[in-house]
């Protein structure tokens, strides 16, 4: 399936469908489609990534609805192709309806048009067109063959996708979904047997590594001699990330002053550190803390506190005078 023709906003795309050797085309019908008639079904192929999701909210809310969503007639309802984060975002701003692109098409080539209508833009993830792929396979019994040629991509692009699917755990899967795993993340999940994936992404969210940083604690627990040394690692990610700070090779800017470029790396420095503090006190284990130890640990916390209202307090001093430089 490729998607031809001009801007989707104008309502005017032809898509031409090749299905056994046959080609049609298929103009859509522009309809205002009220919120609630819309079906969902298809939106766990695609991921929702809240940076995105917040770009498209920030224009809809300035702009309104620049693009019409694409939906296929379903069992009386309206099921979405494309357009979930305008759907979505159009529930939180009580947006009654949205402007539709209707299209007479099977559920196959739903799916194929995921792909197709996303690829001029680059917006799907190689996650989200494995899972597309994936379910092509499975629910429509196609081969890759037919995959390649149905989306117009190579064998070895069709093979490179499902090869992903086909390592990762099911429960890292469905929050690669979700967005709370990042594509980055994942990549470097996909080292391990899947039945250790699941809690080394754990820690990966929590402390919200990066891709290095997930890549490092990935290969520190496939080094690990034995299963109890994968569960230190597991608890004390701080000593296989502790002083390796992720800063670029030449992290100087020429943008910035001797004296800003010294402090932007100092922010960086501090980042992990901070961000394993509040990974530990985020574990379940801290409930197990005795009279004693609370009372050891409260000062140093109280002090780390008084720390962070004063760099609050620092922060806000800045953008202050960032503002009233603005103003002059």
């Amino acid at each position: 399936m490729i998607v031809n023709g001009t801007s989707i906003a104008q309502g005017e795309i032809a898509i031409y469908i090749y299905l056994e050797k046959k080609q049609s085309i298929v103009i859509p019908r522009i309809e205002e489609i009220p919120l609630e008639e819309f079906d969902l079904s298809l939106a766990g192929m695609r991921i929702m990534n809240p940076d995105w999701v917040s770009r498209v909210q920030s224009s809809m809310w300035l702009h309104g609805q620049l693009q019409p969503v694409v939906a296929r007639e379903y069992e009386g309802r309206y099921q979405i192709i494309d357009g979930f984060k305008r759907y979505y975002i159009s529930m939180d701003l009580m947006i009654e309806t949205l402007q539709c692109q209707v299209l007479d098409i099977d559920l196959q080539q739903a799916k194929l048009l995921i792909l197709s209508y996303n690829r001029p833009h680059q917006s799907m993830e190689v996650w989200e067109e494995a899972m597309v792929l994936e379910d092509l396979i499975k629910t429509h019994d196609l081969s890759q063959r037919s995959l390649s040629t149905l989306t117009g991509y190579s064998r070895a692009w069709v093979s490179r996708r499902l090869s992903l699917i086909g390592k990762i755990d099911e429960e890292v899967a469905s929050e690669i979904r979700m967005g709370v795993i990042t594509s980055s993340q994942a990549r470097a999940l996909i080292k391990l047997p899947r039945g250790n994936q699941i809690d080394v992404a754990r820690v990966i969210v929590d402390l919200g590594l990066s891709s290095r940083q997930s890549d490092r604690l990935v290969d520190a627990f496939l080094k690990a001699e034995d299963e109890q040394q994968q569960r230190y690692i597991l608890a004390h990610p701080e000593h296989i990330l502790w002083d390796q700070t992720d800063l670029p090779e030449d992290p100087y800017d020429a943008r910035l002053s001797s004296y800003g470029n010294d402090l932007m790396i100092s922010i960086m420095k501090s980042l992990q550190p901070v961000r394993t503090l509040f990974f530990q006190l985020g574990n379940q284990r801290i409930g197990e803390l005795n009279d004693t130890e609370k009372v050891i640990i409260t000062p140093f916390l109280r002090e780390v506190s008084g720390y962070a209202e004063k760099l609050y307090e620092a922060i806000g001093q800045l953008q202050i005078q960032s503002i009233k430089q603005d103003e002059r």
